[in-house]
């Protein structure tokens, strides 16, 4: 045997044994992780629903009305930020904010020198807000009646300072259905849920800003969104910085709670992935390395199947189980979307790869604003 072919061979094992490994892992995950109550008590404590929007005209009317049908709630107040939309954002709220005491709206100005815009519109509703909990919500986002109360319960019951219920992502062409269930998919396989919600490590966390509650005090305590007002993964740095003052927190299911179609076409999720993606890892050393991790499990397997090894055979079944388990989980399209796991694993690593290039080249901007 060629030394290329034993090396083709010891890369196939090596990336079909991390496949199952992980897989294995993710089933023990699914089983662990945190499901709100169907049926919540009603909230007994003031809350604050702040949406942040810019250029929001034809999602923030749902979004809206399902955060005024809310059951069980409580006492809440829904705070929006106009970000300073081009479009009839702010008119859209205004005929519902007219009709509804319990919505006000707020409107941006310029964007202050140092922030970015997410971070900063946060910013502004927070130091609006009342409310003993602190509900972020983003405008894509579809609650369910019962959401408020069953994420403030899965807050207070478990005694973690910020949780985000993650909703079920919605996925229709097929670019989001290649690349959107990696969102879920990569925290139940690569994470110890449990143990991340504690630790304060950085490379232990997991959030997503769609739907994230979190304890007021603990909020302030943290800073803020004032120390993280450069961050592009805005969500995971508040979680951050929660747990380096003291905090907990982490993902649990909210398939049951929300629904949230990011992306409609294949350009815009191209744009929304190359303005965060480069910053999910920390640095291109370790994106490079995360890169090979992935290619090496669920690409390098399926491929030496083609060839006819039994053992890459194994390892590509093993990313479908992985893939399919998570999918189920979620709230997702399992079949026959898993089988094309390898391809939203290259796809993701290309979207990676193009996230550093434009950075580098100074060509990273979200919704008309260039990111430094």
């Amino acid at each position: 045997m060629s030394r290329t072919a034993t090396a083709l061979r010891a890369l196939t094992w090596a990336g079909s044994a991390a496949a199952t490994a992980l897989t294995a892992h993710s089933l023990l995950n699914a089983r662990s992780l945190r499901r709100p109550s169907v049926e919540p008590p009603a909230a007994q404590e003031v809350l604050s629903v702040l949406l942040p929007v810019r250029d929001e005209e034809e999602r923030v009317g749902p979004c809206l009305a399902a955060l005024l049908d809310q059951v069980s709630a409580g006492a809440y107040e829904v705070l929006v930020y106009d970000d300073a939309s081009h479009d009839r954002t702010a008119d859209v709220v205004e005929a519902i904010a007219a009709g509804d005491a319990r919505v006000t709206l707020l409107r941006g100005g310029p964007l202050p020198a140092g922030w970015l815009g997410k971070p900063h519109a946060c910013a502004r509703l927070a130091a609006a807000a009342h409310g003993d909990v602190l509900v972020f919500v983003d405008a894509d986002v579809v609650l369910a009646p019962h959401a408020l109360a069953a994420g403030t319960d899965l807050l207070r019951s478990t005694g973690l300072d910020l949780v985000c219920p993650y909703p079920r992502q919605v996925a229709l062409t097929w670019s989001e259905r290649l690349v959107q269930p990696l969102l879920q998919w990569s925290w139940l396989t690569t994470l110890p849920l449990r143990a991340a919600e504690v630790s304060p490590r950085p490379s232990l966390a997991a959030a997503n800003g769609q739907f994230l509650l979190v304890d007021a005090l603990a909020y302030r305590r943290a800073g803020g969104h004032a120390g993280i007002r450069t961050e592009v993964l805005d969500d995971i740095a508040l979680l951050r910085a929660v747990k380096a003052a003291g905090g907990s927190g982490g993902v649990a299911d909210g398939t049951d709670l929300a629904t949230c179609r990011m992306y409609g076409s294949w350009a815009q999720l191209r744009e929304g992935y190359a303005k965060s993606l480069w910053s999910a890892f920390g640095s291109r050393p370790a994106a490079a390395g995360v890169a090979a991790g992935l290619l090496l499990s669920y690409v390098v397997p399926p491929l030496a199947a083609l060839g006819g090894s039994r053992v890459g055979a194994a390892g590509y079944l093993a990313g479908v189980v992985g893939r399919y388990a998570a999918a189920e989980r979620t709230g997702g399209r399992s079949l026959p979307d898993a089988f094309a796991h390898p391809v939203s694993v290259a796809l993701l690593v290309g979207l990676l790869g193009d996230s550093w290039r434009r950075r580098g080249r100074g060509a990273l901007q979200w919704k008309g604003r260039r990111l430094a």
